[in-house]
């Protein structure tokens, strides 16, 4: 027994009720995470600031307002938002509702990465030419905002009709972020590197200047040949096939410990080498 009238099961249980808690929680925020319910979050937490406020400060007659905000928000939210209740009821009684988070985010990856090789393989095919650029930790903002902003969804139409010849933004490179297009026709810093191969053309040189400032995955299709080459760290991996492209692609978008993709791609630059 401890001071206060509690034992040990006590506290344990209450450990135990508070973690629950939390960990539903949690899987709400990732359930709902990147949908419009989290805007509706940020207004209910506004709300509560200025309720808090209002009667900190006895301000009454917005006191007044956000009672009435609180009152009637239930009610709101459950005729705005019905048909995602109804979805959450729905993978509720299917016995998924907290897996889905997950699910859905490796499917995303999976489904970028989908197009991503799609593309590739059709502008290879027809050596159209290529230079995409995907963000990770170290932002690439200022090289997109050299580029004309696209923002849309990543797909593999979209981005290969980017590179179509003759088109207004196939010259340049693509910036994917998060899944998206960020922007097209983007200007990325050449290499000056010596120890790149004088077979090699601005693409290349491009995609390595990219590589040594920043941690950005940099894909290319040559014009000339058709051949794929990535290019992370500072190293350039040529003549890669769909496979070691798509495994490449995995490392840089699943997620995984920084460490764990580090040291691998430490060991593909010693192979290489």
């Amino acid at each position: 027994m401890l001071d206060g009238g509690f034992d040990v099961l006590d506290l344990l249980r209450i450990g135990v009720d508070i973690a629950f808690v939390w960990y539903v929680l949690y899987k709400l925020l990732m359930l709902i995470r990147g949908t419009k319910a989290i805007q509706l979050l940020k207004g209910i937490a506004v709300v509560l600031v200025v309720w808090a406020l209002s009667i900190i400060l006895d301000l009454q007659t917005m006191q007044w307002v956000t009672n009435q905000a609180i009152d009637w928000g239930l009610i709101v939210i459950i005729i705005l938002f019905q048909p995602e209740l109804r979805r959450a009821l729905e993978q509720l009684g299917r016995g998924n509702l907290f897996s889905r988070s997950a699910k859905s985010e490796e499917e995303i990856i999976e489904q970028e990465i989908a197009a991503i090789l799609q593309s590739c393989s059709y502008m290879a095919k027809r050596r159209i030419g290529a230079l995409i650029s995907i963000e990770r930790e170290t932002g690439i903002g200022e090289y997109a905002e050299t580029g004309i902003a696209i923002n849309g969804k990543l797909s593999h139409q979209l981005l290969t009709n980017i590179f179509t010849p003759n088109t207004p933004l196939h010259d340049g490179a693509v910036i994917l972020k998060e899944g998206e297009i960020t922007a097209a026709a983007c200007y990325l810093p050449l290499s000056e590197s010596p120890f790149i191969s004088k077979e090699l053309g601005t693409r290349h040189r491009a995609a390595m200047g990219i590589s040594e400032v920043t941690d950005a995955l940099t894909i290319v299709v040559s014009e000339e040949t058709g051949a794929v080459s990535c290019t992370k760290n500072g190293e350039l991996h040529r003549d890669l096939d769909q496979d070691n492209l798509r495994g490449m692609l995995q490392a840089h978008l699943s997620l995984i410990e920084k460490t764990s993709e580090k040291k691998s791609w430490k060991r593909r630059g010693n192979n290489n080498g």
